[in-house]
C-alpha cells in the first residue's frame, strides 16, 4: 500500500462547502505515481518510454469530504493480469471511508500500439502491494 496525505484547497470546494466529486479523479491519480514509477522510473513521458494507458476509471462516493481535514489517499493493487493490473484506492478522512475507486492500467507499447505483458519483476513489485496481501 502507498499513501499520500491531501489538504484540500479553496478550489477544490464546491457550492455545498465539501470537496467536489471531481477533484478525486486528480488525487488518485497523483497516489497512483509510486506504481508507475515500477514500469518508468524518471517518470519520463516520451512516447518511446512510458508504458502505461488508463482502461478505465470508477468512483463510489460513500460520504462527503471536508475542507478543513486532512485526506489521506490509500492505494493497493486488486489485481494482476497478463498486461493490465487494476488498482484499487481510498479517500480516508477522519478515520471513515469516504471514496473508493478502481483504475485499471494497461502495460503498453506506444510504438507498436498494442498491450504487452508486464514483466515479471514488475510483477513481483506489484504483487506487494495488494490489497488481500497488506490487510
Amino acid at each position: 500500500m502507498f499513501t499520500i496525505t491531501i489538504e484540500a484547497g479553496f478550489g477544490d470546494i464546491d457550492g455545498l462547502k465539501h470537496v467536489n466529486n471531481t477533484v478525486l479523479a486528480r488525487w488518485f491519480e497523483q497516489a497512483r505515481t509510486p506504481f508507475f514509477r515500477f514500469f518508468t522510473p524518471d517518470l519520463d513521458l516520451s512516447y518511446e518510454k512510458w508504458k502505461l494507458i488508463m482502461a478505465r476509471t470508477e468512483f463510489d462516493f460513500l460520504g462527503q469530504l471536508k475542507f478543513d481535514l486532512p485526506i489521506e489517499i490509500r492505494s493497493y493493487i486488486e489485481k494482476i493480469g497478463n498486461s493490465s493490473f487494476t488498482i484499487l484506492q481510498q479517500a480516508w478522512q477522519n478515520d471513515e471511508l469516504k471514496v473508493q475507486g478502481k483504475a485499471v492500467t494497461v502495460h503498453f507499447n506506444f510504438l507498436k500500439q498494442k498491450s504487452v505483458p508486464i514483466p515479471d519483476g514488475i510483477r513481483e513489485k506489484l504483487s506487494h502491494h495488494l490489497f488481500s496481501a497488506v490487510q
